[in-house]
């Protein structure tokens, strides 16, 4: 029997404070890349979104080679998505006792990485297995 193999594994961020636009200027650009390309685009873009979303693709990274034993070679950026989160509201004070209102937005971003190495179907034999299961029993009368 052909079972299919999971071979993604993610990361996720959540309640990063930024805003999700931001994030998706850089998620745009490694979508789809090597985990090598991946690092060393993040370390030289000169944005403020790259530091948590370079730690989120180092987390998917150590996460794969934990779960799966496998080498940074082999891993891909499979998806990368950003979605809003809560808006953090404050109050600024301001001039003859007026107030301003502050919004700073969140956003939770998620990292699947893939090793391309594993292959993605794998074949189970139950029959050999079950087989192994039934040991003969030598019974003396």
């Amino acid at each position: 029997m052909i079972q299919k193999r999971k071979t993604e594994i993610h990361a996720i961020g959540q309640r990063i404070s930024m805003s999700a636009d931001k994030a998706r200027r850089v998620i745009d650009q490694i979508r789809g890349r090597s985990y090598e390309e991946t690092l060393i685009i993040l370390e030289l873009m000169p944005y403020r979104a790259c530091y948590p979303i370079f730690k989120l693709v180092y987390s998917a990274a150590a996460n794969a080679s934990y779960n799966f034993d496998s080498k940074e070679t082999n891993l891909i950026i499979n998806k990368a998505e950003v979605y809003e989160s809560t808006t953090v509201k404050k109050l600024k004070p301001r001039a003859r006792g007026r107030s301003y209102p502050i919004k700073r937005p969140t956003c939770h971003i998620v990292i699947v990485v893939k090793d391309i190495s594993l292959s993605e179907y794998i074949e189970r034999n139950y029959l050999a297995r079950s087989k192994n299961l039934h040991v003969k029993r030598n019974i003396q009368i």
